[in-house]
């Protein structure tokens, strides 16, 4: 039974279903839910730090029932989409409803949209990768599949990273620095690809031309089924999906660097270069993505494998509380500046944006 526990991802989902039933101010549910009552949880429920090891490793990490744990999650997102969709397009709700029902059915495509694809875009079978490819969908960013992991993996903590919070960076103006950079990034990447397989821009194995075309027919679909209505609120929630991701973003390494060899070269990835986080609720809400340490060293590794490293920075919060914490700038610079190590600090100056 206690593999079933990652099971507590959809209360997300149940959130928005409660959001989405009872309507009113209850619209804002699900923001409550993550933003409120699971930080609560988080503060009040004890770390756990322990890895696991030997055969109890080798069962889970072979175990099927935690990647349908991560399936499970297409029908839910995709249905909290359309029925949203059919629901305010046939019915007249006040504005104020409706604009609860975005972010409620957004913070559903950032957690069990695109934290799922991030998941699943790692994986080695083809079509766990198109799984993932197609949970970005209604967030409109399929090019994060090409950014993360053919950019950040490689320049995470660095300068050259869009994804990577410099110190004193407020979490706003990281919205948009790492929005537009790691869409130009991508579209970089890959025409780097490309090339080097001695291909074109014009070739049909540029993804990046798919992934527009994908994201375009999904808004023209909606446009044509549920009208001007229903593109804004796929537009709003799909905003809100990728604006959570972000923030995600900007926690995980924020005021982390990797420092250059004589060569020129940055050091290697390791695991004192993300921000890790051992509290219960965030890591089963969010499939381990807290021990984010662990998945930079290894990116190969299963969610319900990962490891707590002793080396690695530890957050005095869970992701979640983290991420409201960085809504106040002042209170996450008062909290984290003192956490990021001298020698990092030190160095600030060579971690200024390209």
């Amino acid at each position: 039974m206690k593999d079933l526990k990652y099971l507590a991802a959809l209360t997300i989902p149940i959130s928005a279903f409660i959001s989405i039933y009872f309507k009113g101010y209850l619209s804002f549910f699900t923001p409550f839910y993550a933003f409120v009552i699971i930080p609560v949880l988080e503060i009040l429920l004890p770390h756990d730090t322990s890895n696991l090891e030997g055969e109890k490793l080798e069962q889970k990490s072979k175990s099927k029932i935690f990647d349908w744990m991560l399936y499970l999650n297409i029908p839910i997102v995709f249905g909290f989409v359309f029925y949203s969709l059919w629901d305010i397009t046939t019915h007249a709700y006040p504005l104020y409803e409706i604009i609860g029902l975005v972010f409620s059915v957004g913070i559903v495509l950032g957690v069990n949209g695109i934290n799922v694809a991030h998941e699943l875009g790692h994986r080695q079978l083809t079509f766990e990768r198109y799984l993932g490819k197609l949970l970005l969908l209604p967030s409109f960013y399929m090019h994060f599949y090409i950014e993360h992991n053919f950019g950040h993996h490689l320049h995470a903590a660095t300068k050259e990273d869009p994804a990577t919070a410099r110190l004193n960076q407020t979490v706003y103006s990281f919205w948009f620095t790492s929005t537009l950079r790691q869409y130009s990034s991508a579209w970089k990447i890959q025409g780097k690809l490309l090339r080097a397989d001695g291909l074109s821009f014009f070739s049909i194995k540029n993804d990046m031309v798919y992934y527009t075309l994908f994201q375009l027919s999904f808004l023209t679909l909606v446009f044509l089924f549920f009208g001007q209505l229903g593109v804004l609120f796929a537009v709003g929630s799909g905003i809100i999906g990728f604006l959570l991701l972000e923030t995600v973003n900007y926690i995980e390494h924020y005021g982390l660097i990797r420092f250059k060899k004589p060569s020129g070269r940055y050091e290697r990835v390791r695991e004192c270069h993300s921000w890790n986080s051992n509290h219960v609720i965030g890591r089963i809400v969010l499939y381990e993505l807290t021990r984010h340490s662990d998945h930079h060293y290894k990116s190969s590794k299963k969610y319900q494998t990962l490891d707590y490293h002793d080396i690695s920075p530890q957050m005095p919060f869970g992701y979640p509380t983290s991420m409201v914490i960085s809504f106040i700038p002042p209170l996450w610079f008062y909290i984290m500046n003192p956490r990021v190590p001298k020698e990092m600090k030190l160095n600030v100056n060579d971690f200024s944006l390209v």
